[in-house]
């Protein structure tokens, strides 16, 4: 079975589609399955050996439109047997007809997805984006996959020991998307977890180099370890994070990634659902603000930017240290 996968979005969209992946390739184990992703997400492929090719199609370019036609010409290049697509727009059905392949699969959008595709399968928002995806592939198998998987050995644990890695992408931001509390409050939650005995880990990427620029400025104790620039990939950073008893982040690909590897997660949550957004699991806690926003969660549901009062996201340290301890 020679199976195309289509899931656009950042590398936690694509950590969210694993278990899909899993699945089809429990269903059939001598498959071979491409997945068609954004660049920006393609560091998915080190913590996995499900996928075995990647189309890279950049749809947030200029070349939207050229990009997509790209992949329609790779798609029937393939010789596909099946494709499977996630996303809620009308047009993706016309796309999936257009590569020529046989079996069809997607969301349910309409008449059109009704008439054009093998199988539209209903979207269900209200649940875990893993299970949502999941159901794209209820008529092919009844392998289930509930959480995602990766190629990184269980740690051994740093004993006594946080992870914090505060950040989240650029892209969000420069979108007004504001999912995180101020680097001044991370650097007052290194100084109390530091105050309590803690072993404190701080860590990034490169999208983070302003905010952990400050939280070493604002840090009145600087006797935390500080592996900011020291993973050098996912899979790096996977391994850090197995290594952690417990780890705090933001809600950004890291905190998927910390799923994967069962450790100890505590997340910040504010304008976002963090039922669609985590599992539940005792693994992983949401630290949310006692705000009472009547829209709250309002990210996607209501707004596509995050209003300017932000009292979803009024968390002091001493709310997420005590969490913690």
């Amino acid at each position: 079975m020679n199976i195309l996968a289509i899931n656009f979005g950042g590398i936690g969209d694509e950590i969210f589609f694993l278990p899909t992946l899993i699945s089809l390739k429990k269903e059939y184990p001598n498959s071979k399955i491409t997945l068609a992703l954004e660049p920006r997400s393609k560091s998915v492929k080190d913590l996995t050996d499900i996928i075995d090719d990647l189309f890279l199609i950049d749809i947030k370019g200029k070349n939207k439109y050229t990009e997509l036609l790209k992949l329609v010409y790779l798609a029937r290049k393939g010789h596909f047997d099946m494709v499977i697509s996630s996303g809620g727009n009308k047009l993706i059905s016309i796309l999936l007809t257009l590569t020529g392949i046989k079996r069809k699969y997607g969301y349910d959008t309409g008449k059109l997805s009704q008439i054009l595709l093998t199988e539209a399968i209903p979207l269900n928002k209200n649940q875990y984006a893993c299970k949502m995806y999941h159901d794209l592939i209820s008529p092919i198998t009844d392998q289930k996959t509930d959480l995602p998987e990766i190629n990184v050995e269980p740690q051994e644990k740093i004993k006594n020991s946080v992870l914090i890695h505060p950040g989240v992408s650029k892209m969000s931001i420069q979108k007004g998307m504001v999912k995180t509390v101020n680097p001044e409050i991370w650097a007052e939650t290194v100084d109390l977890l530091l105050a309590k005995g803690k072993k404190v880990i701080l860590a990034g990427g490169p999208d983070d180099k302003e905010v952990i620029d400050t939280i070493r400025d604002r840090t009145k104790n600087k006797n935390f370890e500080d592996y900011y620039g020291k993973t050098k990939s996912l899979k790096d950073l996977a391994i850090l994070i197995g290594k952690a008893e417990q780890f705090i982040c933001s809600d950004s690909a890291p905190l998927h990634v910390a799923v994967a590897m069962k450790t100890k997660t505590f997340v910040i949550f504010g304008p976002t659902d963090d039922k669609k957004l985590i599992p539940q699991s005792e693994n992983v806690t949401p630290v949310k603000a006692h705000d009472k926003c009547p829209i709250k969660p309002c990210l996607w549901e209501h707004r596509q930017t995050t209003c300017e009062s932000l009292d979803c996201l009024k968390i002091t340290a001493k709310d997420i240290v005590d969490m913690i301890l």
